[in-house]
């Protein structure tokens, strides 16, 4: 049984909890579902395992069940009568998705409070697993990327249909299909491929390749080869030169990030750059999140698809581990060690022994996967003895005796002894279920440093790969490129009916910005300029990650919170945006942008820039650095202004040591201005380097007590504070 099989089977009431579970159903009224009638044959009939009132995390009618035949499940999620006004959103899960319920639980459900942003904007909310379990794939459908990029989630949303009309007494007049990463990845195919059940989409940061509308292919995409690209770096510079590198590269620093670099380190940091890393968030490049996901869910696919590659790497001219062994020998790494423990989320989190900086990301990652209650206490990870150096984080570790005895995963990540991994298939469900202390394990980094290079020899025809090309002819050997689980759905073709409001980050180091222009491109080669026009917005949103900020390790001397901002507001408000253009044809602000060299630019100006968010500059004794000693004050500047039809400035608040607490908030600040300049001095008490950052916020309708829908964007400056002088040495005593 698979980990996700036996979530699931966990979660079935008792007799006692199904009975009291029938009793609140009826009081609610009885969802009937004989008359239901499925539009894809593929599922079959429909069936409720559980229909009961809910208070977390905001009041809700939670009904959950299934297609009988198939791996596919629904959760929907229908607030009190009251709130309805005829709306359906369904936000898709990031990721391969697999989940029935991510954003109406645990730790998601409290931090995105979905369900009371439906319910606010007038709609239920819709979940489904997208067909299949955890990465397992339907038995029924196997590898069919149509079913798991949109087909499982069209019919959830019918049948969601068909039941808002029993309870609320109508179905809704309009629906919207949005998601972030995986769920951004799949919502537009679902407005592409399954036309007349949503009418607008918002995805976020995410990409693909474009193919012809109506196409089942399997999606390239750009990430495999980045994200190897990625860890390279972080293998070439490590952790100390990172953090240099990203202080060069932050305000007031020197802006050249090759200084003090090697030849090799300097071609494989220009050729991140190149594929779209985005600049400002190097410190990134040290804590892989998501991306090092990608590499376990993929890495025996990888090997098993083009299995001469791996080979090759090592042994044939052209390839780094053949012609320039010394450039990998020192990190590799092919030892057998014996199991200590086995560790889970709660373990990582709660224990004196892992509380470290070097385990945070470790942290961080295992509590929000074990959000949901009992993964909690799930074994995500594994210590081993018997190991001697080489480089572990995307290590594979092997089980090879005990009752979990063949499985193989792949370290997300590696502090010490210390191994959370991932995989494929039931290695990804089970992870270290069955291990035991004493099994015997393989720990081998020969793959993963055969795919740190990957990108030289996998080179799509996309911009972002243009600089390993001569004259049109790749550089170095090349092997086919391979494409995405199809967990990730087909290809887009940019060819919908509806609306699509996308947004895409800036400071994202999962979903890099370059990829946020390739939807933009499918819909003009699809739909044409006034196609584009009529139905397309792209809206840039800076300084946002992949994620909330509280989910992003700090820099060593200031918080994520102090250059990274809060997007959800952002959220939002456009997701009314899109509703507003949708059914009353109010056309919504987008982004103007250009892209070169795998680079997005923004414009300066607020009102050249477009969109909604503001933008501001930040200035310290009227430039970007400023060099002063203890105790001397330091003018600090902001200027910000709102894109024209944006809103208002409704507040200015500064952080000044990197602690991320904002203690001053300019007064005055009313509502009522869309630009302002205003400035404040800060005398620092000690030495070091400090990011003064200003947060500036706006607001639609200027509201200075507004709780959401508020739009930020932060703006910093570098101080830098001298020790004082050492006395001179005393004269006194000395003979002439």
């Amino acid at each position: 049984m698979t980990r996700a099989r036996m979530f699931c089977d966990a979660a079935a009431p008792t007799a006692g909890e199904a009975r009291g579970r029938r009793r609140r159903s009826c009081l609610m009224g009885a969802i009937d579902l004989s008359g239901y009638e499925v539009t894809d044959a593929f599922f079959g009939a429909p069936f409720i395992e559980v229909d009961e009132q809910r208070e977390r995390p905001s009041p809700h009618r939670f009904v959950q069940g299934g297609f009988a035949g198939t791996d596919t499940e629904f959760a929907f999620y229908l607030p009190p009568a009251e709130y309805y006004t005829g709306r359906m959103f369904q936000p898709l899960e990031g990721g391969n998705g697999g989940h029935a319920v991510t954003f109406g639980g645990g730790i998601l459900g409290e931090m995105f409070q979905r369900i009371d942003m439906s319910a606010r904007l007038g709609g239920y909310m819709v979940e489904s697993n997208q067909g299949h379990k955890g990465d397992d794939y339907d038995p029924k459908a196997g590898e069919d990327p149509t079913l798991y990029g949109h087909r499982a989630s069209a019919e959830a949303a019918r049948l969601s249909k068909y039941v808002a009309a029993q309870v609320y007494g109508s179905a809704p007049h309009h629906s919207y299909v949005w998601g972030g990463s995986g769920g951004g990845r799949r919502s537009p195919l679902c407005l592409e491929n399954a036309p007349g059940v949503w009418d607008g989409c918002m995805p976020s940061t995410s990409g693909g390749e474009i193919a012809e509308p109506g196409n089942t292919e399997r999606v390239k995409a750009g990430s495999i080869m980045s994200f190897g690209q990625m860890f390279n770096v972080q293998r070439l510079l490590g952790r100390d030169r990172i953090i240099a590198l990203a202080d060069r590269m932050a305000p007031g620093g020197s802006g050249d990030p090759f200084a003090g670099l090697g030849t090799h380190e300097r071609e494989e940091l220009a050729s991140l750059y190149r594929q779209g890393f985005p600049r400002g968030n190097e410190f990134m490049i040290s804590e892989p999140m998501g991306q090092m996901w990608l590499w376990t869910s993929l890495a025996d696919e990888l090997h098993r698809e083009d299995p001469d590659y791996f080979a090759n790497f090592w042994t044939k001219p052209g390839y780094v581990g053949h012609d320039s062994p010394e450039l990998v020998e020192a990190d590799l790494i092919h030892q057998t060690g014996r199991v200590v423990r086995t560790l889970s989320a709660r373990d990582l989190n709660e224990s004196a022994d892992f509380a470290g900086p070097e385990f945070q990301t470790m942290r961080i990652l295992a509590a929000i996967v074990g959000a949901g209650g009992e993964a909690y206490e799930f074994p995500y990870a594994v210590e081993i003895e018997g190991l001697k150096g080489g480089y572990r984080v995307g290590a594979g570790v092997k089980v090879l005796t005990g009752k979990a005895a063949g499985r193989s995963l792949y370290a997300t990540g590696a502090a010490g002894d210390v191994f959370a991994c991932d995989g494929q298939g039931d290695a990804n469900v089970l992870r270290f279920t069955g291990v035991e202390p004493g099994d015997e394990v393989l720990v081998d980094n020969r793959r993963f440093l055969a795919y740190c290079y990957f990108a030289r020899h996998h080179v799509m025809a996309d911009p972002a790969f243009a600089h390993l090309l001569v004259d049109g002819r790749p550089i170095y050997p090349q092997h086919p490129v391979p494409r995405m689980s199809s967990l990730m759905g087909v290809c887009y073709s940019g060819q919908y009916e509806g609306k699509v409001l996308w947004l895409h980050h800036t400071h994202d180091s999962s979903v890099w910005p370059a990829w946020g222009t390739l939807y933009d491109r499918a819909v003009r080669q699809a739909q044409g300029e006034a196609g584009a026009r009529a139905n397309f917005r792209i809206r840039w949103t800076e300084y946002a990650e992949h994620g909330p900020y509280g989910m992003v390790p700090p820099e060593p001397n200031r918080v994520a919170a102090t250059r990274l901002i809060d997007f959800r507001g952002i959220t939002e408000q456009s997701m009314i945006d899109l509703i507003d253009w949708v059914e009353n044809g109010v056309e919504p602000n987008g982004s103007h942008y250009t892209f070169v060299d795998g680079r997005v630019h923004l414009p300066s100006s607020a009102a050249q820039r477009g969109g909604i968010q503001p933008v501001a500059s930040v200035t310290a004794n009227g430039g970007a650095r400023a060099d002063v000693g203890v105790g001397e004050p330091v003018t600090l500047t902001v200027t910000a202004a709102v894109p024209p039809g944006a809103g208002r400035i409704i507040a200015v608040e500064w952080d000044f040591d990197g602690t991320g607490t904002y203690p001053l908030r300019h007064a005055g600040i009313d509502g009522t201005a869309a630009e302002l300049t205003v400035s404040t001095t800060h005398a620092y008490d000690r030495p070091g380097t400090y990011f003064a950052t200003a947060r500036v916020t706006s607001h639609r309708t200027g509201d200075v007590a507004a709780q959401r829908c508020r739009i930020e964007t932060i703006a910093q400056a570098r101080t830098v504070v001298a020790a004082p002088a050492a006395p001179a040495p005393s004269a006194a005593g000395t003979e002439a």
